[in-house]
């Protein structure tokens, strides 16, 4: 009875949570201030790096980025629809024009690195973990999906964004529907 109570209050949570703060025309950059990533990578790449993260600022100024966060590597509809709408679309990017397509969760950077591999998705996507929600926290698009056993994750979501500047945002209503993130869908926004 707790676990159903508990998943109860994560699902109203998720549905009054649908619309991050984050807005068409906001700025990315200064919306997340000190917020850095790790792009995804193998532990002895960690190591060799110590450990580096990379700023907002060197992910989005001066560039056209597609981006889209997610629940988490390894999950349903993340690993089977998600990251494939946007790596079967890859070319379609690059032909208008987009610098990078990114896909970030709250995961560690060693975990997104293994699933990017298994997926055959890290020569067209970039991978990015925000280890502690804070990105996500900062932009709120952050979830609470403990009722499912995931913690404190990212809503699904995606937007273009130009020089720091999110032109077009999209988030789904509830992270198990994927209506109007995928990579189709952005498309047509850029």
């Amino acid at each position: 009875m707790a676990s159903a109570l508990m998943r109860t209050r994560a699902l109203r949570s998720a549905l009054s949570r649908a619309y991050a703060s984050l807005a068409i025309g906001s700025d990315l950059v200064s919306a997340a201030p000190g917020v850095a990533l790790q792009k995804a990578r193998s532990w002895d790449e960690g190591v060799s790096s110590k450990f580096s993260t990379t700023p907002l600022k060197d992910i989005f100024k001066g560039k056209k980025v597609v981006i889209f966060g997610l629940p988490g590597a390894f999950t349903g509809v993340c690993s089977t629809q998600h990251v494939p709408s946007y790596k079967n679309n890859i070319d379609k990017f690059k032909a208008k024009g987009i610098d990078s397509v990114i896909c970030v969760a709250v995961n560690d950077p060693y975990a997104l690195n293994g699933w990017a591999e298994k997926l055959q998705a890290k020569e067209a996507i970039e991978f990015y973990g925000d280890f502690d929600g804070s990105f996500h926290k900062s932009l709120d698009l952050d979830l609470d999906l403990s009722g499912a056993l995931l913690g404190h994750r990212s809503q699904r979501w995606s937007a273009y964004v130009v020089d720091g500047n999110v032109k077009a945002l999209n988030v789904e209503k509830v992270p198990s529907e994927f209506k109007v993130s995928g990579g189709d869908v952005i498309l047509d926004q850029i």
